[in-house]
């Protein structure tokens, strides 16, 4: 069996070490956004879970007597925008269709005018230079 990365990530012929460096950095961004994503799709799921929480507490406090408290957080929690306008979906709605999508664009554009398409090159260099080669484990592929 062959040693070394599989062809998808070997860096073409002419592909110099900025740009293997630069397109590192642009994926490990792009990384760092899913992640910021992932965390807005937490608070999406957080809120409602929240606001659906919110319905027991105001029917304890209508049952324990405290009905102007009940009826104030009915009136100005249980529903309400978290930013003027928007629920948090429309916030995950608008993060994906636009920073999210475009900063997507762009990398694999990057990617395919500058290596082919091939991803996670830099990754694939640090593994050859960091594995111990020839040892259970360490494997290439």
């Amino acid at each position: 069996m062959e040693d070394g990365p599989d062809e998808a990530h070997r860096r073409p012929e002419g592909l110099d070490d900025l740009t293997v460096q630069a397109l590192g950095k642009l994926s490990e961004a792009l990384e760092t956004t899913e992640r910021v994503r992932g965390h807005l799709y937490a608070m999406h799921q957080l809120t409602g879970t929240a606001d659906f929480q919110l319905d027991e507490a105001v029917s304890l406090f209508m049952q324990a007597g405290h009905e102007e408290l009940a009826e104030r957080i009915q009136r100005e929690l249980i529903g309400r925008n978290v930013t003027p306008g928007h629920w948090t979906f429309q916030l995950v709605e608008e993060y994906d269709d636009g920073y999210w999508s475009e900063f997507r664009a762009l990398e694999r554009e990057a990617r395919e005018k500058l290596a082919g398409g091939r991803r996670h090159l830099y990754e694939a260099e640090l593994k050859e230079r960091r594995r111990t080669h020839g040892r259970t484990g360490h494997e290439a592929r």
